[in-house]
């Protein structure tokens, strides 16, 4: 009963579309408009950057609150106790529930976003040591290329290797192993751009002509 209720609870808050409601108050239908994505990089191209860096904090967020808040509430609403052995169990439950949630949300007919901003909320509060070293990866691989979701896809593979290298439980490992898979799967426009260098970069453009 209680993993039903934090899966249940952290699957609706995951749905709320943040960068769809954003958008709205502007006017704009932003699965109309770019690539179609609910999430924070199609956001700051439409809206611009103080939007898109609202809607990223507000979308990690939903995984932080997930992890921690649900988690602990709904257990005090059952009147559960949280063991060591549970709360790690249970977090990764509302994590996943949430990711799922907003890659999957049921107010837009479960279309929804790629579940970055939200998988690195989870992760942040789950295996933070093993989120340092796939968030350093999206650091370096963007800095580079310029491109979110060639950085976000190499985070996405750097992942479980550094929740594997920080010790972590098996649980966590597959887990993370899981999400890596996912955020790839949800990708996979991006990975056919990419390869056909249509991809859209952050920043100036290096060769306008084929932009």
């Amino acid at each position: 009963m209680l993993f039903f209720g934090v899966m249940i609870t952290a699957y609706f808050l995951g749905s709320v579309p943040t960068g769809f409601l954003v958008a709205r108050t502007r006017g704009v239908d932003i699965r109309a408009a770019g690539s179609g994505n609910i999430g924070a990089t199609n956001v700051f191209r439409i809206l611009g950057k103080p939007a898109g860096i609202f809607v990223l904090l507000a979308d990690a967020a939903k995984g932080i609150l997930a992890c921690t808040v649900v988690v602990h509430s709904v257990a005090q609403l059952l009147g559960s106790t949280l063991s060591t052995e549970n709360t790690e169990s249970l977090a990764l439950a509302a994590g996943v529930a949430t990711i799922l949630g907003h890659n999957y949300t049921c107010w837009l007919g479960f279309k929804g976003g790629k579940g970055i901003a939200t998988s690195a909320g989870v992760l942040g509060a789950v295996v933070p040591l093993g989120f340092a070293i796939a968030f350093g990866v999206w650091l370096t691989v963007f800095a580079i290329s310029r491109y979110v979701s060639l950085a976000s896809i190499s985070a996405a593979i750097a992942l479980p290797i550094g929740v594997w290298l920080t010790g972590s439980s098996g649980q966590l490992i597959w887990v993370s192993a899981g999400l890596s898979a996912l955020a790839i799967f949800k990708h996979r426009s991006n990975i056919r751009r990419l390869l056909s260098g249509t991809e859209n970069r952050i920043g100036p453009k290096r060769n306008p002509a084929s932009s």
